[in-house]
Order: C-alpha cells, then structure tokens, then sequence
C-alpha cells in the first residue's frame, strides 16, 4: 500500500492521457536508477505523467512562444503555481519544500473565492500537485535527461513512441520511487505530507488579499490569481478628537454621575466606519418627524460589536448600559422585576427562595412558596410562581393595612437607559429560546414608545434613548431575528473583521506586546483559522481578537508561539481532538514550526 495519498490504489486506474493511453501500463524492462527491489519494473502514473505534459506545454525552452495558460514560480522555500485544470478550473497550489505540505485552492475563473481540493477517488486527481512538485523533481539528473528527452519526442510528433514510452516509464519511476521512498534517500528524495483523509489544507481568502502566496521569481508563465497586486489599503481611522462627543441629540447637560457612565474611547481602539456612519444617522435625523434610534450590528465573535456600541455612546455623549440576553431570558427580565426586602420576612412567615436557590434546586423552591415537593419543576416555572405568590401577597397586605413582607422594584439596564436617554446595547438577542421575548419590546422600539412596568407605572422613551441590538449570527444556540423586530431597526450594520494590519495594532496596544512581526503572523493565522473553521463546519468553538490577545500573552510569557498556541487558540476554537488536530497542520505548523 502506498505511503502518500499521491500514490493510493485508485490513482493507478485512471485512463492515461494521449498518446500513452494505448500503450502498456507496465514495463519490466525500463525503469529508473532509484529501483532497488528485486522484481524490477516500473508503471506508468496518469496524475504524474499529464503533469509532466503540461509543465512541457509551458516550458518555453521546449515549446517556445508558449501560450499555457498555467504559471509556476517560487517564494522563498515554497513553490507556488498555477494549473490550468482539464474541467476549466485554476488549481493554486502552495508547495512548502521544508514540510512537504501543500495549500491548494480551486478557482472557477479569476476573482472566484477559492473552494476546497479533495484528493479521493472521484474528486481531484492529484495531477496539479505534481506539477507543482516539477522544479523539485527536475533538480534530479535521471528525471532531467529523460524529461528532455521525452520533450524532444513531443516536439517530433511522437514519430518514435517507443522512444518516448521509455523516457515516460522512467520518468513516472523516479518520482515515485523519491517521493515513496524519501526518508532514505537524503537529499533526492521528496518527503511529502498530505492528510490521509485527501483533504489538503485551503488557500485562504485572507491570505490571497494580503499577497501571502504571490511568487517572488517566475520559473514560467503568467500569473492571473496569484498576481501580488497590493492589496486594498484601508479604511483610514477616525481622529478621536473629531468622534468623542461630536454628534449630540439635544443641548441637554449630564450630571456629574451621568458624565462617568459616558464610554471612554481606549487608545487600542480603531473607529470603524460603521460607527460614524451611525452617529451621524442619529444626530442628522434629530429634528425629523421620526428620528433613527435603533439600530443593530451583527457579525462574527471579535468584530468589535460591544466596542462599536461604547463608541456609539462616546460619539452621541451619552450613558452607556447593556443587558446580555441568555436563552431563558424573559419579557419580565427586561422590564424590571418586583423582589422582596431581605431583611423582614413576608406575611405568615413564609420565606421567598432567592433566584439562586430557584437555579439550583428549582424543586425545594417550589416547595418554599406552595407546599409541594414538584421533582418535574423547572426554574423558570417556579420564578412564574415566585411572581405570582409575591403578587397575591402584596395586594392581601395592602388590603389588610397591615405591616408585613415589603416589597421593591428593582429596575433593569433597559428602563433606565429608556426613562433618561442612554444608549443601551441589547447584546446576543438571538440566542433567547422563546422567541415571542423580543416582541415584547416592540412598544419601546416604535416612535410613540411606551411601557408598562410591574409597579403600575407608565413609562415614556426619552427622546435621546438610542437602542444598538449586537448580536453574532454563526454562534451554536443563535436563532432568526423575529421580523417584527427587524423591521424596527433603522440601520442594520454588518460589521467585517478587522484586516490584518487593525488587527496587529490593535492587539500590541492591548498587550503592549512589541514584537511586531510575530503579533501580525498571529494575526493572519487567527483569520486563516477562523476561515478555515468556516470551510470545515467547525462550530463547536470560537476564535476571534479575545482568542489572538490570549495568545499574543501567552507568547509573551513562555516566548514560544507554538507553545502559547496549544493552550489559547487550539484549545478554544473545538473540544474534538481532530478538529484541533486538522487546525494546527493545516494552520499553526506550516508557519510556525521550528
């Protein structure tokens, strides 16, 4: 059985390509020099041998004026090409000659993102990795003569075949024999690693637009997708001083109380666009007969969405609040809650179980406020009679006249920032289990907003009250946005993540980290594995900015960026050892590895 994919039993039975596709699969008698088994023969590869065909197609020292449309050309210690597939398709593949690892991406026409290359039986054959491996096999003199040799019989026509055929039986020989027997063969062998699964690692997207892969020196060929055209700059960054404070609602003046609750701006942080384009939504629409107070940023973890809303509050002078949603959250947790004094016991000597009894042992807390021992009772069905028995009890108090259990509203993030004009973020909505929850709040998000509280109070929405609802849309748990909701939002922003460079200079000022070019490296791979997890349905997980801090201090610790990997990207983006596994080869390793 073979060693390396390249070689598996199924690649042996693909129809050789023409003009060898008449001739005998197998020669005893003619085979190359690294053929040191008993019964010697060779066999002809049909992956290996179109390979070497195309590469002759581009080779102007054998095709002169050569019009092929594939390229290949190096960087550094990788071989980086172009194939010109048989199907139509652009195979990118990225040969690291340290590793023996390969990248590879299939490209439907130039400007296509790139999709996933699967060496099996039935998917890709193999042919556009060997012709990346041609510069390597060719710094062989066996497999040079005879690659010579064979291109001057195309040159003819194939007038002498049998010339030819021989010269294909040593070439397809000495390649395998390398590659299958490298570790003994010092420096004529070619060690390669290909996952045994046939999934070879993909180029990615982020590593495209930053020029990651473009060929320092062209062997052959033009390049069309790997062209190291400069990547966009971007975006220029917001001067503080021109942001903080600089789209107020009203003329309104804060209490000194008021003042400190307004988000100061960390030096570490980039002002996106979006944020600004927010702002000035906010203030523009002021005097208008409805103006925009909702708004909604969605995106993946570490786009900044809870930094942008702070920013938004920085931008407008106002309070910031927030209330994180959790799948059990409640029409009720929003609005505020009735809950009694600690200090005195309610009417009859009956005690109330906190809401850390009711979550830790729902049914003893059901006993507390009915009598009865319920097994099957769930927290929030004795929180819904927590309510309710605090309710019968206040109104048998206020109709006895009589002192006893008091009780007290205890008022939410959300009412605040509704009864005084703060911005408040709803953060992670879409991860509420009963999705009937955010409706609920549809009376707040509409102009003429008003609610009712538990206490009998009518509250009105402060003219300057701005709601940001942030939320991540690929989260295990997440759920759609009611429509109605949606339809409330007057901006609904998609936030990218940072590119590279924001991402680098973002980190170093958080970490204070000042080792630039390891920082940016981190970087690229943080975004190289996050689309990779994309590619390969990895959702058990995460890996964002938190994770690439966690990291970039960890490497400050121990000084090993592998080291500080195992333990802060690795082990947060999958609890399974094969997703961990597959991340750091087709991630970590390739750039890392000492």
């Amino acid at each position: 059985m073979a060693k390396v994919q390249l070689f598996a039993n199924w690649t042996w039975k693909i129809s050789l390509p023409e003009p060898f596709d008449k001739s005998a699969n197998v020669s005893t008698d003619h085979y190359s020099g690294y053929c040191i088994v008993t019964a010697k023969k060779s066999t002809l590869h049909s992956s290996l041998l179109s390979a070497v065909l195309a590469y002759m197609e581009m080779d102007t020292s054998l095709t002169p004026g050569s019009s092929s449309e594939s390229a290949i050309g190096t960087q550094g210690d990788k071989v980086v090409a172009e194939y010109q597939s048989r199907t139509g398709e652009i195979h990118v593949v990225v040969f690291n000659k340290k590793n023996g690892k390969f990248n590879v991406g299939r490209f439907d026409s130039v400007g296509a993102s790139p999709k996933v290359y699967s060496l099996k039986d039935g998917g890709n054959l193999g042919t556009a990795l060997f012709f990346a491996l041609m510069p390597e096999a060719l710094k062989d003199d066996e497999f040079r003569e005879n690659y010579d040799i064979l291109g001057t019989c195309k040159n003819d026509g194939y007038t002498d075949m049998e010339k030819a055929e021989t010269a294909a039986y040593i070439l397809c020989d000495n390649l395998y024999r390398r590659i299958e027997s490298a570790d003994t063969l010092s420096t004529a062998g070619i060690k390669l690693n290909i996952p045994t699964t046939g999934n070879i690692p993909q180029l990615t997207a982020v590593n495209l637009s930053r020029n990651a892969y473009s060929p320092s020196s062209v062997l052959y060929g033009t390049f069309r997708i790997l062209t190291g055209t400069a990547a966009p700059a971007a975006a220029a960054s917001v001067n503080r001083d021109d942001f903080v404070k600089h789209y107020p609602l009203s003329d309104r003046v804060l209490t000194p109380k008021e003042e400190l609750m307004v988000p100061r701006i960390e030096d570490w942080y980039v002002i996106p666009p979006e944020i600004t384009t927010i702002c000035r939504h906010a203030q523009m629409t002021t005097t208008g007969s409805q103006p925009m107070r909702n708004f909604m940023m969605r995106g993946p973890a570490g786009t900044g969405k809870t930094e942008g809303a702070k920013a938004i509050a920085a931008g407008l002078g106002l309070p910031y609040l927030y209330y994180t949603c959790s799948a059990n959250t409640e029409i009720y947790d929003f609005l505020g809650q009735m809950l009694p004094e600690t200090d005195e016991k309610p009417q009859g000597g009956r005690e109330y179980p906190t809401l850390t009894d009711i979550q830790m042992d729902p049914p003893s807390a059901y006993k507390k406020l009915t009598g009865n021992y319920d097994e099957t009772i769930t927290d929030a069905e004795v929180y819904d009679k927590l309510l309710e028995v605090m309710a019968q009890d206040a109104k048998a108090l206020m109709e006895d006249n009589a002192s006893g259990q008091r009780f007290r509203y205890v008022e939410t993030p959300l009412i605040t920032a509704i009864r005084n004009g703060y911005v408040i973020e709803i953060q992670e909505p879409t991860v509420i289990a009963n999705p009937g929850v955010l409706v609920g709040l549809n009376a707040l998000l509409d102009r003429c907003a008003s609610v009712t509280l538990t206490t009998g109070e009518v509250i009105h929405r402060h003219p300057d009250t701005v709601v940001v609802v942030t939320t991540n849309n690929n989260y295990a748990g997440c759920r759609d946005m009611n429509q109605s909701v949606i339809s409330r939002m007057n901006l609904i922003m998609d936030m990218e993540e940072p590119d590279v460079d924001t991402l680098t200079e973002r980190t170093m000022k958080v970490t204070g980290c000042t080792d630039k070019s390891a920082v940016a490296d981190m970087a690229a791979s943080i975004q190289e594995i996050s689309e990779r997890c994309r590619e390969t349905m990895i959702t058990d997980g995460s890996c964002g900015v938190r994770e690439l801090i966690s990291w970039v201090q960890s490497f400050m610790v121990c000084g090993n960026i592998m080291e500080a990997a195992k333990y802060t990207v690795l082990s947060s983006v999958s609890s399974d050892p094969e997703n961990r596994a597959d991340i750091l080869t087709s991630c970590l390793e390739q750039k890392f590895a000492a």
